[in-house]
């Protein structure tokens, strides 16, 4: 009897975490798609010119909470180094931006001014 109660207690909490996982997943899915572009960075926090580069994507966060996801990836670390070979780098920092379809629509090699930026996230429809 003690078995059988603590199986469908075990069972209902194993299904209260799935069911909890699913829906923070979905409202994850949901966010997604809302967001109209994707701004990777990739560089690394040792080059000087990418690190000129974290003010402005800490501005671009602020300014655009709902239309732009900001992503950076270090591509002299292990974890970043598959980025670096997904979106063919050859040097950094480098921005690419992608659509809400995920697929790129800007590139652009080097420090990238805050206003620049800004210009390319507003061709696509971001709004702060």
């Amino acid at each position: 009897m003690k078995k059988k109660v603590l199986s469908i207690v075990l069972l209902a909490i194993f299904g209260f975490m799935l069911a909890n996982y699913i829906n923070t997943d979905s409202a994850a899915v949901k966010q997604e798609k809302a967001t109209k572009i994707t701004f990777i960075e990739l560089g690394s926090v040792r080059c000087i010119p990418c690190r000129k580069m974290e003010p402005v994507l800490t501005d671009i966060r602020k300014k655009f909470p709902e239309d732009v996801k900001v992503i950076f990836h270090d591509v002299w670390t292990e974890k970043g180094r598959p980025y670096a070979k997904k979106y063919g780098i050859r040097s950094i920092p480098t921005q690419v931006f992608l659509d809400k379809e995920g697929k790129e629509y800007f590139r652009h090699i080097g420090f990238f001014p805050e206003e620049e930026v800004i210009k390319v996230l507003k061709k696509m429809g971001a709004k702060k």
